[in-house]
């Protein structure tokens, strides 16, 4: 039988995750149609019911801005995801005669390992540029990463909720501060994640253009369209190491592959190879 997954949001028609996904399965010989479905929040539990009920769905990538609306939409929550109330990924388990539709968080690895990749080293001096769901994966990654704190900086101080709760799920203090003063601290961090949509950080560029200082450290971009972003490019010239969102996006995957075939650490360098392939990143070195 066919297998079926997908990848919700609005909009979707900018994905990769099907290049992604399709690349893997193919090359792991699993009979998976993988598709993007355009889903609002509004629409999210009449389409999370009608799947309950259709045979071979196997899994869901959750992308904005579904993430926080997604928790109450599945049968259980698992790892990470219960702490940021937040799921990227929605796996079907059978259960006896029935399916459960289980919740986790993907994006928490996906982030790890693209600043890993980048060459971070532990405990980073760190930066976080928005305040919502994929704000909250960063808190999380950076405890992983050994950081001792974060300053995040939000366009609305008392609109951080899901940061602050993630900061305390995960045990990393944090300060919320105005994304008006974000540039300096950019500038003198070891590693900054800009959780903003696409665009959202060019006057912040902008500024940190007109300071003229260096910026040593790394940069991930979690927006992959377009690209290079107006932040990544003045942060290279800076002579820092830039990160694109699509290396996040190709390790969440990766890990979400894992739980949608089946099969866990068989999901190998080849693989992943092959994935990166499909969307244009340079295979790994391993």
């Amino acid at each position: 039988m066919t297998l079926k997954a997908a990848v919700l949001g609005h909009p979707i028609g900018h994905s990769k995750s099907p290049a992604l996904h399709r690349a893997a399965y193919g090359r792991l010989g699993i009979d998976v149609e993988y598709s993007a479905i355009d889903v609002t929040v509004p629409e999210l539990p009449a389409f999370m019911a009608s799947v309950r009920d259709q045979p071979g769905w196997c899994g869901l990538s959750v992308t904005m801005p579904l993430k926080t609306a997604m928790v109450d939409e599945v049968d259980e929550v698992r790892g990470v995801a219960c702490i940021l109330g937040v799921v990227n990924t929605v796996v079907f388990e059978a259960d006896g005669t029935s399916v459960r539709r289980v919740g986790y968080n993907t994006d928490v690895a996906g982030i790890v390992n693209a600043v890993r990749h980048a060459g971070v080293v532990s405990a980073p001096s760190a930066v976080i540029l928005g305040g919502g769901g994929t704000a909250a994966a960063a808190i999380a990654a950076l405890k992983d990463l050994g950081a001792p704190s974060a300053d995040v900086y939000v366009r609305d101080v008392g609109r951080a909720a899901e940061a602050r709760a993630a900061s305390q799920g995960v045990g990393l203090p944090v300060r919320i501060l105005p994304l008006s003063g974000a540039a300096a601290a950019m500038a003198a961090a070891d590693v900054v994640i800009s959780t903003l949509p696409p665009r959202g950080a060019d006057a912040l560029a902008d500024e940190l253009a007109g300071l003229g200082a260096r910026t040593p450290g790394v940069l991930l971009d979690v927006a992959y369209d377009p690209w290079p972003s107006r932040i990544a490019s003045v942060w290279q010239d800076g002579g820092g190491t830039v990160v694109p969102g699509l290396e996040m996006l190709l390790y969440q995957a990766v890990e979400q592959v894992r739980f949608f075939s089946g099969l866990g650490d068989d999901v190998t360098a080849e693989v992943i190879d092959v994935m990166c392939d499909a969307v244009g990143a340079p295979r790994r070195v391993f």
